[in-house]
């Protein structure tokens, strides 16, 4: 055991946060990053919610710190070891810590609103960031990784998908965004896409705001967005029409 992994332990853990995100990664100094502000990095900063983030390496037994080796049966690239980063698995995440295990992955199930709310009402999350060729799948099996996805591209690490995942569930705590309102008529909340915003200046460049939105009818602006965003759902998205 490693200098400063003996001295987490006996730091602790985290501080009593209502919601927890554990990230293992190569690179913690990327964190908070992006996370640490405006009104996410608020709430970290209230306590609404807390972030940790773990070097891998910290859980590397030999002298070189080894993290990966090159995958079986060949090819390019390596793959990261089962031992280290199931050591740092259990000890990020024992037995009794109930927090779901998400591990950042192209292949994975798509990342989703209904699935970022879900997660907000949890205690929290681990996520877990691969690097190189992949992780050996048996840590996958054997630590009950989940695979997830944020999109149908490939990166160079989980990192920047950990944090666009924690972005879209933190933002849902309670008091994170000041007003629950904020979220209510976002796009993918209701199942279609945003309608158009528009503020002062009222003619901007001869283009002026739909003087629907200037009549004071609620009632009408209320109907002018719902068919707003059922035609650029329509137009942009219509897989989401169809579900």
């Amino acid at each position: 055991m490693t200098l400063k992994l003996m001295k987490r332990l006996m730091k602790g853990k985290m501080s009593n946060s209502p919601f927890k995100a554990s990230i293992i990664t190569l690179f913690p100094e990327l964190f908070p990053g992006p996370l640490g502000t405006s009104v996410i990095g608020r709430g970290l900063k209230e306590n609404l919610w807390a972030l940790e983030a773990i070097n891998l390496r910290d859980f590397a037994l030999d002298k070189h710190r080894s993290v990966d080796d090159t995958p079986a049966g060949g090819g390019a690239g390596l793959v990261l070891k089962p031992d280290v980063l199931a050591r740092a698995i259990d000890f990020t995440s024992p037995k009794n810590d109930t927090r779901p295990r998400y591990l950042l992955s192209p292949r994975g199930k798509p990342l989703t609103q209904n699935l970022a709310h879900e997660l907000s009402k949890r205690s929290g999350v681990v996520l877990i960031c691969g690097r190189f060729e992949g992780i050996d799948q048996r840590v996958i099996k054997s630590r009950n990784l989940i695979e997830i996805s944020i999109g149908d591209y490939v990166l160079a690490g989980g990192e920047v998908a950990a944090m666009v995942m924690l972005e879209a569930i933190t933002r849902l705590i309670p008091g994170v965004l000041g007003s629950s309102e904020s979220s209510k008529e976002e796009s993918f909340e209701n199942g279609l896409l945003e309608y158009d915003q528009y503020t002062r200046p009222v003619d901007f460049e001869g283009q002026k705001i739909p003087e629907i939105l200037t009549s004071g009818d609620h009632k009408k602006i209320k109907q002018w967005r719902f068919e707003q965003s059922k035609k650029f759902t329509k137009s942009r998205r219509p897989d989401l029409l169809k579900k």
